[in-house]
């Protein structure tokens, strides 16, 4: 069973009747459950998902009280700005509102103060990115509550993200990346998957979705899912090389076990495996790859506009990083140089000679 199928959709909950068919439903707390048809993941399935979680739901589905938290979050997923985010982000975003909505879905949103969206952030103090993200989704409810009249003043103005010490996704290094490949054999599944990630640089999303159909005269071209941006890559030699081991007549590059494409969720715990099989450390991912990327870009000494056109970041900031740290290693290397000439220079001074 694949990684997909182990793990549904949010608050979908599935079981086999007395016939033996499956049945699925979506359970949300504070709503009547919704019947779901066919199986996770599938159109028919997804599309009933989508249209449950936006409170399209079936007719009996407990009543939301307008001028609620629940009132806003349906409201909101109606709106243009969430309804032009990709399916990735969404399911993101849906996520964290979803929980907060669990647990304060019945209140009133004109009865919310800036002290409650401090202490409802701080009870995730322990978790600073997870605090993060939480308050995000909270001022954009809230921005979007203002323009709607339903609240007069933002309680979220002045609430400061946390400090957080981590920078995020762990980046490969260069040991990382041939440990993986010592253990991991040429035509393997494992390695054309870290070939398609590091000479690439795109994410998962992306990644899973590639096959033979999107490169033509040696360039590889993707839109990208999260961002909608079009890259056009030119195939390394090492990922040319393990293309040509790859299975021919699939649909993606990368499948399952069954020979059906991964989802992006299914694709990251497929490879948490297999950098458990490399010996390698808990927490190197797909999208650590992705950095790695960018900084051997910046190592080799591409500009971050340079860099934007193979990864598809959006803005400087991300980018400007890898440069700047690599910046900072050449530049150290070429003091120690001119440091050790002085050196050497100085020792060859005759005694009792000035310098």
């Amino acid at each position: 069973m694949s990684g997909t199928m182990r793990k549904p959709p949010k608050y979908c909950q599935g079981f086999l009747d007395r016939h033996g068919r499956p049945r699925w439903y979506l359970r949300r707390p504070g709503f009547e459950r919704v019947p779901l048809p066919g199986l996770p993941w599938s159109p028919e399935f997804m599309a009933a998902y989508e249209a449950a979680m936006e409170g399209k739901t079936q007719p009996g589905a407990k009543r939301i009280v307008p001028g609620t938290v629940s009132d806003l979050i349906v409201r909101y997923y109606q709106t243009p700005d969430f309804k032009g985010l990709s399916e990735s982000t969404k399911a993101t975003y849906r996520g964290i509102i979803e929980s907060f909505r669990a647990h304060h879905g019945d209140k009133r949103v004109a009865m919310l103060r800036r002290d409650h969206v401090r202490k409802i952030v701080g009870e995730k103090s322990d978790t600073p990115a997870a605090a993060n993200n939480l308050l995000r989704m909270i001022r954009m409810l809230m921005q979007h509550a203002l323009d709607m009249g339903m609240i007069r003043e933002n309680p979220t103005a002045g609430i400061k993200a946390m400090k957080r010490k981590s920078n995020g996704f762990t980046a490969w290094e260069e040991e990382h990346i041939a440990a993986f490949l010592d253990c991991h054999a040429p035509g393997t599944r494992a390695s054309l998957a870290l070939h398609l990630l590091l000479y690439t640089g795109q994410r998962r999303s992306d990644v899973v979705r590639m096959g033979r159909q999107h490169i033509k005269n040696g360039v590889l071209s993707v839109t990208q899912q999260k961002t909608g941006a079009e890259v056009c890559i030119p195939l390394h030699s090492a990922l040319s090389t393990a293309l040509d081991r790859a299975p021919k007549g699939q649909l993606t590059f990368l499948t399952t076990v069954q020979g059906k494409p991964f989802s992006p969720a299914g694709f990251t715990n497929w490879f948490r495996d297999m950098v458990r099989e490399a010996q390698l450390p808990d927490g190197l991912s797909p999208h650590g790859l992705r950095k790695a990327t960018c900084r051997r870009l910046a190592e080799a000494g591409c500009s971050p506009h340079e860099i934007m056109a193979i990864s598809g970041h959006k803005t400087l900031s991300e980018v400007t990083r890898y440069t700047e740290a690599a910046n900072r290693q050449k530049l150290a290397a070429r003091a120690m140089e001119t440091f050790g000439k002085i050196e050497t220079g100085t020792k060859n001074v005759k005694p009792g000679r000035k310098v």
